[in-house]
């Protein structure tokens, strides 16, 4: 076992360092090392479909299709020159798109957030006639960082509320103290100045006199549908894993065969199934089969065990250590298992303690849920986003994302560590 958790290892590490050298070819390389895990025994092969997050894999695919209709409409056109007419700059509109993908990032899953929400953020640069990377991952990140403000917002929140058996009121105000939803807004607050800095020299005033014609309604009303579905869901206690995926799926359908026929051709349905972003689907497949398997061996409890004895019997350093500690480990592994995991040991480890497990819990959502926006391939919504830019020809590196990724982190986990401890620690 040790080496096999060696190997685990040092396939993990290459497999990082491939994804970071090669940016082109992340699905091939993500699928590549699954395949090996698999290969050599490390994850076995009848867990191989139950590793992958179908839920994850439906939604972008649904999503994917009504984005396509959307955009074919050109309603994200019209929505664009609103904003632009709202917007002094550059940099407000910018501010404003981030404020936008976050609002709603706190109600619905972060990866349909930046599929409905980047397309007008496409729109606005093309019409400004500037580069959409930046924009586009203030989008993403923005949405990552609001997933933790409501039970809604993320699967880990979900998580959350179920091991500590709270309820949707229960992050906004529990125990006679605000909770999570003050802490993550109070993290989103500090990133707007964030932003100001990164975008500071965009100041080119912006104006949009043009008026686009939408050509067909019917994208819009089943994007707007499938919102209100996921929304209405997310309240509808014990629903199935892949309730979300489903939702998408469907409406994605319909929208397809609505628009067959209203049109009676083909083309368009053809046109949106050769816009689907089938290398960030590949991509997200290979990587959770790879932290599917680095669970199986064991990886990610022997971290979850490190930082819950990391601490001992300090209270403040083991809270400092388990934030700081899921933020650089959600940088890498996907925050769903490491979560799971985590909860349970530090509720042992509060009960140890003879105190809440709150503010140890709170402290693991803030670390993990914002953790995986430092880089590219450390959430969902990120890579989602990355695709939406690769498929407008914009390739993203790291180093991109780090300019963009680490202050973020950096300033909303920071913001949110102090309120959960001044707030919350016993």
């Amino acid at each position: 076992m040790p080496d096999l958790k060696l190997f685990a290892i040092i396939l993990f590490v290459a497999m990082y360092v491939l994804l970071v050298a090669l940016p082109k070819f992340r699905p091939v390389v993500a699928l590549a090392a699954a395949a090996i895990y698999v290969v050599s025994g490390v994850l076995p092969v009848d867990k191989v479909l139950t590793s992958i997050d179908w839920n994850v894999l439906m939604m972008l695919f649904g999503t994917m299709v009504i984005v396509d209709y959307f955009i074919e409409s050109k309603m994200p056109n019209l929505i664009a020159e609103c904003l632009l007419r709202l917007a002094p700059n550059v940099l407000w509109v910018t501010v404003l798109m981030s404020l936008f993908s976050g609002i709603i990032s706190a109600f619905i899953d972060n990866v349909a957030t930046v599929l409905m929400v980047a397309p007008v953020g496409l729109a606005i640069c093309k019409k400004l006639k500037i580069s959409p990377v930046m924009m586009i991952l203030s989008i993403a990140v923005s949405s990552n960082l609001q997933g933790a403000a409501t039970l809604v917002g993320d699967t880990t929140s979900i998580m959350l509320g179920g091991a500590a058996n709270m309820n949707f009121n229960d992050f906004f105000w529990m125990h006679g103290r605000p909770g999570m939803f003050f802490a993550t807004e109070l993290g989103a607050l500090l990133t707007i100045p964030i932003i100001l800095f990164l975008f500071r020299k965009d100041k080119d005033p912006v104006t949009s006199d043009e008026h686009t014609k939408v050509t067909d309604y019917i994208p819009t009303i089943t994007m707007l549908g499938h919102v209100v579905l996921l929304i209405i869901a997310s309240f509808i206690p014990d629903t199935p894993s892949i309730t979300n995926g489903v939702i998408c799926m469907v409406c994605g359908i319909l929208t397809v065969i609505i628009e067959l026929f209203l049109s009676k051709s083909k083309e368009s349905m053809i046109h949106a199934l050769k816009a689907m972003d089938y290398a960030t689907c590949a991509l997200l497949t290979g990587l959770f089969i790879v932290i599917a398997a680095i669970t199986e061996i064991g990886l990610v409890q022997d971290l979850a065990d490190f930082i819950a004895n990391a601490g001992g019997s300090n209270m403040f350093l083991l809270f400092t250590i388990v934030v700081w500690g899921s933020v650089i480990i959600s940088a890498f592994i996907d925050n769903i298992p490491y979560v799971a995991t985590m909860l349970p040991i530090l509720g042992t480890v509060a009960a140890n303690m003879n105190v809440e497990p709150y503010f140890l819990f709170f402290g693991l959502l803030v670390g993990a849920t914002l953790g995986g926006n430092i880089t590219p391939i450390g959430a969902s919504a990120n890579i989602a986003g990355v695709g939406m830019l690769r498929k407008a020809g914009y390739e993203v590196r790291f180093r991109d994302f780090f300019k963009i990724g680490i202050p973020f982190t950096l300033a909303a986990v920071l913001g949110g560590y102090l309120f959960v401890w001044i707030f919350w620690h016993p």
